[in-house]
């Protein structure tokens, strides 16, 4: 797969926008993730939802992500749940505890399978998948 990719090439499912989610998204096509954090108490929250789980309050801004994280879990994936993946196989997913506090789930790259560990330093980077589409994925630090 390469890191860009036309829109018609793109066969994956696309992650649903809505208000919640779009500043997320949009904050990855500008290759600067941002996380929502909650305006009343300052809990940062992933993935962005109207109504923060601490304080109930549904006024919410967003900061920008360090980017930096370690990995809590990964898994290796031989077997594509949707066809577009199939040319990605076998795909490691990271499950990472960034140091905002939030986990994130996404791609890891750059990396043996052999050489993850929980624990390990990551740091975010971006793949541009379409014109429209930014998605996240993790590179060792």
């Amino acid at each position: 797969m390469s890191d860009t990719m036309s829109e018609t090439a793109y066969d994956k499912p696309m992650p649903p926008l809505n208000r919640d989610s779009k500043p997320f998204w949009d904050s990855l096509k500008e290759h600067a993730m941002r996380l929502q954090r909650c305006a009343d108490c300052g809990k940062i929250r992933h993935y962005p939802r109207p109504v923060c789980d601490s304080c109930y309050s549904m006024e919410v801004d967003w900061v920008r992500a360090s980017g930096r994280g370690k990995i809590h879990s990964w898994t290796i994936t031989h077997h594509a749940f949707h066809p577009g993946f199939l040319g990605d196989l076998p795909m490691m997913l990271a499950t990472v505890d960034l140091e905002e506090g939030v986990r994130i789930c996404a791609q890891i790259r750059d990396v043996a399978p052999d050489q993850l560990s929980v624990g390990m330093a990551v740091r975010v980077d971006y793949e541009d998948a379409t014109a429209a589409l930014t998605l996240p994925i993790f590179r060792p630090a």
